[in-house]
């Protein structure tokens, strides 16, 4: 019997300064990343853990990605959004919709990152 998944396995960040964006999420996050060289693009891998629910992937640097507001926003889990937006915008980035209730299903908000991508947090209620 083959395992039901759910539909979104893996993402890419767009990045125009791979050293930058990697420095803007370890001050965010503090996430680490592995680099790669991924079909001659620049990848830094976002942790994954196969023992930890949820997906992983990568800021990437290449000539098809290109930094945007207008398109699919990533929604990182935070367990504090107003710490976590606080350390957005002292390392560079700025905020574009501020924490917000979802009723019972916590808390999110939005900034830009350090490449000029939107990026989405989310708070589940405790």
């Amino acid at each position: 019997m083959t395992k039901k998944c759910n539909p979104v396995v893996y993402f890419e960040i767009p990045v125009t300064d791979i050293d930058r964006a990697i420095q803007f999420y370890k001050s965010v996050f503090n996430f680490t990343f592995e680099r790669e060289i991924i079909d001659k693009n620049e990848m830094a891998l976002f942790p994954f853990e196969e023992e930890n629910t949820g997906i992983s992937g990568a800021l990437a640097k290449g000539e098809i990605y290109k930094p945007t507001h207008n398109g699919v926003v990533i929604y990182f889990n935070t367990e504090n959004i107003d710490k976590t937006l606080k350390i957005a915008i002292e390392s560079g980035g700025q905020m574009l919709y501020p924490k917000t209730s979802n009723g019972d299903l916590g808390f999110v908000a939005e900034f830009e990152d350090s490449e000029g991508n939107r990026i989405a947090l989310h708070q589940p209620i405790n």
